[in-house]
């Protein structure tokens, strides 16, 4: 079994930065792709970015590539998403999730992973 919990959301200004982080805990080979979802109120959840646990591999959604940065770390079994340059359209809340094998052209949907954190909000205003 895998379990995620995420940390780092909070309410700021435009152009602010944050970071946001998901401890992870379980069976490693459970969680070999790792990433970051979002959801608005009304709106799917869709993918933000993507970090595979075996090569560092990143992919990321074409709004946020440029703004947004994920990492991980080892040792805290730890990933992290860096916000910078937030604007108001990235409100929502933010989870992490993590799966074994995900298929390339899937990497961004949330349909894909089994294993979800709780959320950690993340308001942008203007």
């Amino acid at each position: 079994q895998v379990q995620l919990v995420e940390s780092g959301g909070g309410s700021v200004q435009a152009g602010e930065s944050l970071r946001l982080s998901c401890a992870a805990s379980g069976y490693m080979n459970s969680r070999r792709y790792m990433g970051w979802f979002r959801q608005a109120p009304g709106k799917e959840r869709e993918g933000v970015a993507i970090i595979s646990l075996d090569n560092d591999i990143t992919w990321y959604a074409d709004s946020v590539k440029g703004r947004f940065t994920i990492s991980r770390d080892n040792g805290k079994n730890t990933v992290y998403l860096q916000l910078n340059s937030l604007r108001p359209e990235d409100t929502g809340m933010y989870y992490c999730a993590a799966d074994s094998s995900v298929p390339t052209r899937v990497l961004l949907s949330s349909r894909a992973y089994r294993y979800w954190g709780q959320g950690t909000q993340v308001t942008v205003s203007s």
